[in-house]
């Protein structure tokens, strides 16, 4: 990365989600920190095939649905994590996934943690996902 080019730019920007109108009336757009969270969750959120034009894109958590929540369960829900986010999103690196059992036996924690490689900045993000 440049000395020259500002972080917001080597990041980038792109709609926020869910969808609203700004201060100005017009598409409300996230930046920094929060466009690379929405990304992360964009991954996760997609299944592969569902998008036309890129039909490899996603992490494909959705056939884990009616799993056991067991280890071996949030084991190859890990890999699968790691592996998605390896390959679809190149502003950060994955430090650790962990798949942790929530209270509900249907609920599943995902914990991610990255580091920004825009300035070495280290992030989590943690995601409720049901099994059932």
């Amino acid at each position: 990365m440049s000395d020259e080019m500002p972080i917001d730019a080597w990041i980038g920007q792109g709609p926020a989600f869910p969808f609203r109108p700004g201060p100005e009336g017009r598409l409300a757009y996230a930046t920094g920190d929060a466009v690379i969270r929405q990304s992360v969750e964009t991954v996760l959120d997609t299944e592969p095939g569902e998008r036309v034009m890129l039909p490899t894109f996603g992490c494909g958590l959705r056939r884990f649905l009616m799993r056991p929540n067991t280890p071996a369960t949030r084991a190859s829900m890990q890999q699968e994590i790691s592996g998605s986010l390896a390959r679809w999103e190149p502003r950060i690196q994955v430090t650790d996934v962990s798949v942790s059992p929530g209270d509900d036996p249907a609920l599943v924690w995902i914990t991610i943690r990255y580091t920004q490689l825009a300035d070495r900045r280290e992030d989590d993000l943690v995601y409720p996902f049901y099994l059932r």
